[in-house]
């Protein structure tokens, strides 16, 4: 008989009644008794883990280290985490997104797990600076430019998209903002252009542990953009979504519309200062390779330079559409798949959370699998992850 896996019991009757599953429901599709679920959810018997991911990952659609919580988690409506999301948006919100977003609250728990409830960095942006829907995004970028020590120059001279990802990642998580990526295209999904593909990344507001998630499945340099569209939200002390289709801004009004606005302003000011820029385009043509020449010396993707040539009146929305929907589509056909899978854990957790985890764990204070749990692997794997971990430290 396999092991049974000593989860909470009213973790897996509240994750069951938060979808309006029945008990016979789930039963049917895991193809038990109903008298097995009852007893699971009365703490009476327990799953196995292989049963246990089937219900986390396939019914319930949950991280599976969810279930080993001490209590039932106190979770936020969607509506509140994002307040600039008009409803329409909400609704459309596919199921991938929803399960990334509580992923990413389960992440912010474990943090303060592993830091005994404490940002370990020593300077932490959101409590040294912050600011109104009403800022200018020039003097925003500046600011934020300034605190994080990273100049332009720098930026500059940085080789390619991966070595500036990397940059920004770690600056921004050495001031107290933890980055994680994830494929948000739902797994076994063949079609491209589903829903998750609109969504860049999205952010939940904590003053200790704010957390950023990123789409692995876009380019880098759009993942950079992300990166500090949502450090505009949590700046302004909001949860927030990138999305490709913004024209759900045009619904809000007020702040949550002001908001919008500045962090997509915020986001191409700091990464292409206008001053910088502007005097580069003086007396210049406008041709695809003047283009490509300035993204990758921001370390940007082509459309944030077309996007801000568009703002300067410099090209047209139909030619601004045009270039876009053609690079979109040379994407298309030159994405490959498949990838080392220790690389990969490696990029979606991070450095600084990956190392968290092994102090822990060498320390004493958490067993293998909780080890496993807290990086999401299984238990074979833990020691793979381990050896991750120190070829970056060899690396750098």
């Amino acid at each position: 008989m396999k092991e049974q896996i000593p989860v909470n019991p009213d973790v897996l009757r509240w994750a069951r009644e938060t979808l309006r599953l029945s008990q016979e429901e789930v039963a049917q599709r895991m193809k038990k008794k109903i008298s097995d679920i009852e007893a699971w959810e009365r703490g009476e018997a327990s799953p196995t883990y292989i049963q246990l991911e089937r219900l986390a990952y396939d019914i319930y659609k949950r991280p599976i280290a969810l279930f080993f919580f001490p209590d039932v988690p106190d979770e936020e409506a969607v509506e509140k985490s994002f307040r600039t999301l008009p409803e329409q948006e909400l609704q459309r919100m596919p199921s991938r997104i929803r399960f990334l977003l509580r992923r990413a609250r389960v992440f912010q728990l474990n943090l303060a797990e592993l830091y005994d409830g404490v940002n370990p960095a020593s300077s932490q942006i959101l409590r040294d600076l912050s600011f109104v829907p009403s800022a200018s995004a020039t003097e925003m970028a500046e600011r934020v430019r300034a605190y994080l020590g990273i100049e332009l120059i720098h930026q500059q001279n940085w080789d390619d998209a991966d070595v500036a990802l990397k940059h920004w990642r770690t600056a921004l998580e050495d001031h107290g903002v933890f980055i994680f990526k994830d494929s948000f295209k739902a797994p076994g999904t063949q079609n491209k252009d589903a829903g998750e593909s609109d969504f860049s990344g999205f952010c939940l507001y904590d003053m200790d542990f704010p957390v950023i998630f990123v789409n692995n499945n876009k380019a880098k340099y759009r993942q950079i953009f992300t990166l500090f569209h949502e450090l505009a939200h949590l700046l302004m002390h909001t949860g927030g979504v990138d999305t490709r289709q913004d024209d759900y801004v045009d619904y809000l009004t007020g702040d949550d519309r002001r908001i919008e606005v500045l962090c997509n302003q915020f986001a191409a000011e700091f990464l292409v200062p206008s001053e910088d820029l502007q005097a580069r385009l003086a007396g210049k043509f406008i041709h695809d390779k003047l283009i490509s020449d300035w993204a990758r010396l921001y370390g940007v993707s082509r459309e944030t330079i077309l996007r801000r040539l568009l703002d300067w009146k410099r090209v047209s929305q139909q030619e601004y559409d045009e270039k876009t929907r053609q690079w979109r589509e040379e994407r298309k056909e030159s994405s490959g798949s498949g990838g080392n899978y220790y690389l990969t854990q490696g990029a979606y957790l991070g450095e600084k959370y990956i190392e968290a985890v092994f102090s822990n764990y060498h320390m004493g204070k958490v067993s293998l699998e909780q080890a496993a749990d807290y990086l999401d692997v299984k238990t074979r794997n833990v020691a793979g992850m381990e050896e991750w971990l120190f070829n970056q430290g060899e690396a750098t």
